[in-house]
Parts: structure tokens; C-alpha cells; sequence
């Protein structure tokens, strides 16, 4: 007795589809929305939140063309220089690391026309929080994170 194949492709269970092209098209974007969702749940989001404060009274000077050679300083110069205004850095997560922060407070600074940056406040501090539960047995959450603040200076 021989096997026969072609009954067993002309199956229901066998038996090939053809797909509408837009039905396809469609597939195609869902498969590719659904890899790019992983990719951003799989690398997180470890960002710096940047805000600047030009100091009042102080000449504005063009951006520093070249931000990585800004130093980060941890004490003030001895040289003569100029405060041009604060810069605040709040990394989202704990994962951020040290460059990035760095990388972020050098761009600001560039912005500002800064030589040098000098680190003034390095904590963390509790940035808010959230009342949850009825109103006899509230309870209160804080979110903490950690804060950089740094003074932009231009040498004189």
C-alpha cells in the first residue's frame, strides 16, 4: 500500500491561507510596533531632566562650541571668574549613570557660554508625593531622587 501526501495537504488542517495585502500590511505594522515597545520596555528610560537659571545682571556670551572640554569641578577655582547662572540635573532612575550626567550638565553649560561647571549640591531629596486611601486612613508616599545642582562660571 502507498502513502499518499496530497490528501493530507488538502486537509483542513493543512491547508495554506493567502492573506489579504492589507491584511498583511497590517501584520507587518503590529509586528513592528510590538518590537519596538519590547526594545523601550527592555532598555528603560535613563534620562537627565535639565533646567537652567541665567543669573540676573550677567552678559550673555555664545555657546561653547565645544561642551566635552567643560570641566565639572567640585570646589571653586582659584582664578577670577563669573557666575552665569545655576544648573540643575535630575536623573530619572538610578541606572543613569555618572557620563550621563556629566555629558548633560556639559551640553547646558555649552548653552550658556560656560568654561567650567562647579558642583555645588549633590543629594537626595524627596521630589513628591502621593496621598492614597479613604479619608479616615490616608496615607502619604514620597518619592525621592537624587539632585545635582551646579554653577556655570566663565573665567575672567
Amino acid at each position: 500500500m502507498q502513502f499518499d501526501n496530497s490528501s493530507i495537504y488538502q486537509s483542513r488542517i493543512f491547508k495554506t491561507t493567502t492573506l489579504c495585502p492589507t491584511y498583511r500590511t497590517m501584520l507587518r505594522i503590529f509586528t513592528l510596533a510590538a518590537a519596538v515597545v519590547s526594545l523601550f520596555l527592555l532598555a528603560g528610560c535613563n534620562t537627565v531632566s535639565i533646567s537652567t537659571n541665567q543669573a540676573l545682571g550677567v552678559p550673555t556670551y555664545p555657546p561653547n562650541l565645544n561642551p566635552a572640554a567643560i570641566p565639572i569641578l567640585t570646589k571653586p577655582p582659584t582664578r577670577s571668574h563669573l557666575r552665569l547662572g545655576d544648573i540643575k540635573a535630575e536623573p530619572s532612575s538610578d541606572g543613569v549613570s555618572a557620563a550621563q550626567i556629566t555629558q548633560s550638565l556639559q551640553k547646558a553649560a555649552a548653552k550658556l557660554g560656560a568654561d567650567a561647571v562647579v558642583i555645588v549640591y549633590d543629594r537626595n531629596e524627596i521630589l513628591g508625593a502621593m496621598v492614597s486611601g479613604p479619608w479616615w486612613g490616608r496615607s502619604v508616599q514620597t518619592y525621592t531622587g537624587r539632585v545635582i545642582v551646579g554653577v556655570a562660571i566663565k573665567y575672567q
